[in-house]
């Protein structure tokens, strides 16, 4: 018997606004980055406006590439809230990742951005996205992120 091969459904996009970026300088876990979460929308299986409070802890490695922590909360029209968390990769050549530093648009071919999310709800009739894993593949802007977020099936 063989394990099934796991496969990709779209299932929802997320616009993430972000405030400025502040930098904690190096830390004992290594450099240190903090992006405010200002607010932004999710759409499609699940619809839910993302609110303030939220943040990217991030730290840059050695080599430049960025390890990507984020946690937010949004709530659904009808009210109830959902955690989302976000936890991947940004990478790229130097070049690349100091002009999205400076909010310049770049190509998301230029660079690699993906993230595994989960979610934590009390609504039970959201409970079915706490059961299952999503990956996602980003893009950095300016001021923001985006993101298809896949089950994986």
């Amino acid at each position: 018997m063989t394990a099934p091969v796991p496969g990709l459904e779209p299932a929802f996009d997320v616009h993430v606004r972000l405030g400025p970026l502040e930098d904690h300088g190096d830390t004992r876990a290594g450099h240190r980055r903090v992006i405010p979460i200002t607010g932004g929308a999710v759409t499609g299986a699940v619809s839910a406006e993302i609110l303030p409070g939220g943040a990217d802890w991030q730290v840059v490695r050695p080599d430049g590439s960025i390890e990507i922590n984020g946690r937010y909360s949004a709530r659904t029209p009808s009210g109830s809230h959902l955690l989302l968390h976000a936890v991947g990769v940004r990478s790229g050549s130097p070049e690349v990742l100091e002009a999205l530093l400076r909010g310049e648009q770049v190509d998301p071919s230029e660079y690699y951005f993906r993230t595994v999310v989960t979610i934590e709800t009390s609504a039970p009739e959201l409970a079915w996205l706490e059961r299952t894993l999503f990956v996602a593949s980003c893009i950095r802007e300016a001021d923001a992120v985006r993101y298809t977020a896949y089950r994986v099936t």
